[in-house]
């Protein structure tokens, strides 16, 4: 029943993604179209919605321990990014894109598929927890991940600069949950229009982040797609590997239930998209982390109705 109630929760945003697809193949929506999605949700309705969520659904005597889930979320990435690390020098892969592999191994897409995915499974509440993985995630990869991809490449002095990377991880959604957690802390009283218009703004990011996944399927070519020793374990280590490390690691410290679900749903996500526009800056191979990207948002309509079901058994 928990299966099937997973399944029956991902099929909206599988009919949306196939949308975007399709739009994409009649030729109404191109890339430029696809980077419009993510300028509107990155800059506006997605901070809109962490900030009318955080309110909505947050209380002062619950922030202490959403500490503590931050510090889970870090050490169950950095372990996972470390084991990535190990499996490079054991299985002697391609030293050159060991800065690559790694981040596809331990980074996921924790907002334009974690969200909606996480929203349809648990509703708004979860929506908080969604970020708290985010920041971790998002903070490791600006700074250790993009150390080790400019190490890939002979030239180091990449396009990004560690204040570019810190405006990454200080970025409009995370900017605007801290307002929220601000207002909470304060006792500020937000106005009733404010609130509807950060709610309206907000719902715009589930259909927009599913069409701009609809699209960059479309848009990368999977033909070239080949399951070798490299991509058979960066498969395993998104789809298994990461999300065992986070059900361990949660088991160290006592958290809300709902997070911990979101973190084991977070952590078994698709690739995280950032890593084909940092390998594309650096002169890197664009195309390996982008047929990943590809691949795992494919499996994840399988992988997440499944995990959805193995942690209603386990928390």
């Amino acid at each position: 029943m928990v299966l099937l109630n997973g399944i029956e929760s991902i099929l909206p945003i599988v009919l949306i993604i196939v949308l975007g697809y399709v739009l994409s193949y009649k030729k109404w929506l191109d890339e430029s179209a696809s980077e419009l999605f993510s300028r509107i949700v990155v800059k506006i309705s997605l901070p809109c919605l962490m900030f009318y969520t955080v309110i909505e659904n947050l209380e002062r005597s619950q922030l202490s321990h959403m500490i503590f889930g931050l510090i889970a979320a870090f050490l169950s990435i950095l372990i996972t990014y470390l084991i990535a690390n190990m499996l490079v020098i054991l299985l002697k892969f391609d030293r050159k894109k060991a800065g690559l592999f790694s981040a596809i191994f331990a980074f996921s897409n924790t907002i334009f598929v974690g969200l909606p995915v996480n929203q349809a499974l648990f509703g708004n509440k979860a929506v908080p927890y969604v970020l708290l993985y985010y920041v971790a995630n998002t903070t490791l990869f600006w700074t250790l991940g993009l150390y080790n991809i400019r190490k890939d490449v002979e030239d180091p002095n990449g396009n990004f600069s560690m204040y570019q990377a810190l405006k990454k991880i200080f970025s409009a959604p995370l900017l605007g949950y801290i307002v929220g957690i601000i207002f909470i802390l304060l006792g500020i009283k937000t106005p009733q229009f404010l609130v509807d218009t950060a709610k309206y703004i907000g719902q715009l990011t589930t259909p927009l982040s599913m069409i701009f996944i609809g699209i960059s399927i479309y848009m990368t070519d999977l033909k070239d797609f080949k399951l070798d020793k490299n991509v058979l374990f960066l498969l395993i280590g998104r789809i298994i590997i990461a999300p065992i490390i986070t059900i361990l690691v949660l088991h160290l410290f006592k958290l809300n239930i709902l997070l911990e679900k979101v973190f084991v749903i977070q952590s078994a996500l698709p690739v995280m998209t950032q890593i084909a526009i940092v390998a594309h800056a650096y002169k890197s191979d664009q195309k390996y982390p982008s047929i990943m990207i590809a691949a795992t948002n494919l499996l994840s309509l399988i992988v997440v109705p499944i995990y959805m079901y193995i942690i209603s058994n386990i928390f």
